[in-house]
């Protein structure tokens, strides 16, 4: 069942979307050659404790997982997808790093990741991540009244698929609010004209995870939680809280 939140709840959420988007702001600057995942771990944590807030990430445990998610920050480098635990793994020139993090704050949930690179970049990363990033505002301009969730999906599937990146089945947005995962699922790709309307008052999570090599493939690694590419190509992946309202979407995870 499908929540729609009035503008009051909207305000709150953007609290905590608030929250969330200076977390991984606070992640980007500490993220460097040497540091390690359980570090940024700690930045991200430092944050939602600074702001008397919660995560929604620390301790989940969805049925596909056999242990409880050990962090608050979600740390994927190079060809982990999603999902990454902070581990002491140590930060290299090069890597590729998506970081997914959320914050509850006043019972109301935010939900943003982003990519980007340590020290050097290399040109297919930088083409890799700037596409996750068009995706992802492909998909939020689509989210608006009169649409439906398959307008969003056939947006971002379009970018990646022109872009000639794969995109992992199964795997996509959400609704937030209450808590981190509700109705209704937001897919990657899809058919434009199909699925839910669009509502004034439906808070979604629009999530564009793309695979370099251009194949969709990929597995779960040893730890059950971190997704990797099954060829062993660089992932990205982009992630915003969205309000579908009246005016338009209104980004909630932003500065």
């Amino acid at each position: 069942m499908v929540e729609l939140k009035t503008a009051t709840h909207i305000d709150a959420m953007r609290e905590a979307g608030r929250i969330v988007a200076q977390g991984l702001a606070a992640v980007r600057e500490a993220a460097a050659v040497g540091v390690s995942l359980r570090a940024l771990d700690e930045v991200a944590h430092a944050v939602l404790r600074d702001a008397g807030a919660g995560s929604p990430f620390l301790n989940y445990r969805p049925d596909f997982a056999t242990t409880p998610f050990p962090g608050v920050l979600c740390a994927s480098v190079n060809d982990a997808i999603v999902h990454g635990i902070p581990t002491d793994y140590r930060l290299r020139d090069g890597d590729l790093l998506s970081a997914d993090f959320g914050a509850s704050l006043g019972g109301w949930v935010g939900d943003s990741a982003i990519s980007f690179t340590v020290g050097r970049a290399r040109p297919d990363d930088t083409r890799l991540i700037d596409t996750a990033f068009a995706a992802l505002d492909a998909g939020i301009a689509a989210a608006v009244v009169g649409n439906r969730i398959g307008d969003i999906a056939h947006a971002i599937g379009r970018v990646c698929r022109t872009a000639g990146y794969g995109i992992p089945a199964g795997f996509g947005g959400h609704g937030v609010g209450r808590s981190m995962h509700e109705d209704p699922a937001v897919p990657n790709e899809g058919r434009p004209g199909r699925g839910m309307p669009l509502r004034a008052g439906m808070v979604i999570a629009i999530e564009p995870m793309l695979i370099g090599g251009g194949k969709d493939p990929w597995y779960e690694a040893e730890d059950g939680w971190t997704l990797r590419t099954s060829d062993g190509s660089r992932a990205a992946h982009a992630e915003h809280t969205v309000a579908i309202t009246e005016d338009g979407p209104r980004i909630l995870t932003a500065l």
